[in-house]
């Protein structure tokens, strides 16, 4: 079970001046992230996601507030110290930063010097990790000579070497296509799992939040504004920004042009969630009620092995067995919500 708190924020703000004026980056947030999970911030540019996560390892130090590393309060830690403390956590950014005219081996070779890793040991480590990345036919090739993913692959590469507890993801996949996102998105799954290292990742992209997190906080104008696990958000999001959000990636927009068409009859929107998703309810309310029921478009999508659907149907028929079946149809679906009535 995972019980035991890796990260704890304890009311962390961060404040910026700018022009004698104080801007708010990070509000009062509190966090706690369990030893081991996958643990997202999602929210939409300016929302202060950056600057939170690089509280972390205090590359941005709070203005206010506590922040805490398996129990140990890091937040005034200095020198010597913050250099140890930062050897536990590992970062990857947008942007791969590598340093183009070393090849990927003496980019490695580089992290392993920093943190003084034994120099016998630096050649095997570096194999070893390119090996768990894919890439170790990639020993000598230079920045220049990879793709956009297998960069990626090389910063994370960089960011594990030198065996991290934490390891934090700044939008890591933004700058890749959709392919590659997959990839890593698979490989940071399978790093967390066979290394156990815990990992934090922000991003503006829910489909990166429903394929790898287990929980997820949502961030507003340097606020936490809603948290819980990636189903729960998914499937009940409580705050307007985070309606948006799941709104926008469960978009069924229909073109208004096939609306219009749709004149004579009643537009609804199901939303399932869990095993109803699966259950045959339009076969159903159509064998039971005088009406004729036309799917216009749909999406099922699992999270965490948890299903949640969402339908368009398009209902004509006498309206009191239109309506009858409407009520028949709420009683077994999350939501029902009527789209466009017959006028």
């Amino acid at each position: 079970m995972r019980n035991q708190a890796k990260i704890e924020l304890q009311k962390v703000s961060v404040t910026f001046k700018k022009q004698n004026q104080a801007i708010a980056a990070v509000q009062e947030v509190q966090l706690t992230i369990e030893a081991g999970e996958i643990y997202g911030i999602v929210g939409l540019s300016g929302a202060g996601k950056s600057t939170l996560i690089r509280t972390l390892n205090l590359l941005q130090r709070p203005t206010e507030g506590r922040v805490l590393i398996d129990g140990e309060d890091i937040t005034d830690l200095k020198g010597a110290a913050i250099r140890e403390v930062r050897k536990k956590v590992g970062m990857i950014f947008q942007h791969f930063n590598l340093i183009s005219n070393r090849t990927i081996a003496q980019n490695l070779m580089f992290a392993l010097k920093a943190a003084n890793y034994p120099k016998e040991q630096r050649e095997a480590r570096v194999k070893e990790v390119l090996q768990l990345v894919d890439l170790e036919e990639k020993y000598h090739d230079y920045p220049n000579n990879l793709s956009g993913g297998q960069k990626q692959r090389v910063g994370i590469a960089r960011a594990i070497i030198n065996n991290p507890e934490i390891l934090l993801c700044d939008e890591a996949t933004s700058a890749l296509d959709v392919e590659t996102t997959e990839e890593i998105l698979k490989l940071l799954a399978k790093i967390n799992r066979e290394l156990g290292i815990t990992i934090v990742f922000i991003t503006h992209e829910l489909e990166v939040a429903r394929r790898l997190f287990d929980r997820m906080a949502v961030m507003e104008n340097g606020r936490i504004v809603e948290e819980g696990t990636t189903y729960e958000l998914f499937a009940n999001p409580k705050e307007s920004v985070t309606k948006r959000l799941v709104g926008r990636y469960f978009d069924l927009a229909i073109p208004a042009e096939l609306t219009a068409s749709l004149s004579k009859g009643t537009l609804v929107e199901l939303r399932y969630q869990g095993t109803n998703t699966l259950d045959p309810l339009i076969s159903t309310i159509s064998k039971k009620y005088p009406v004729s029921i036309g799917i216009i478009h749909g999406k099922i999508e699992y999270i965490k092995e948890q299903a949640i659907g969402i339908l368009l149907v398009y209902m004509t028929g006498e309206p009191g067995a239109v309506q009858e079946a409407i009520h028949s149809m709420q009683e077994k679906v999350a939501s029902l919500r009527i789209v466009k009535e017959e006028s």
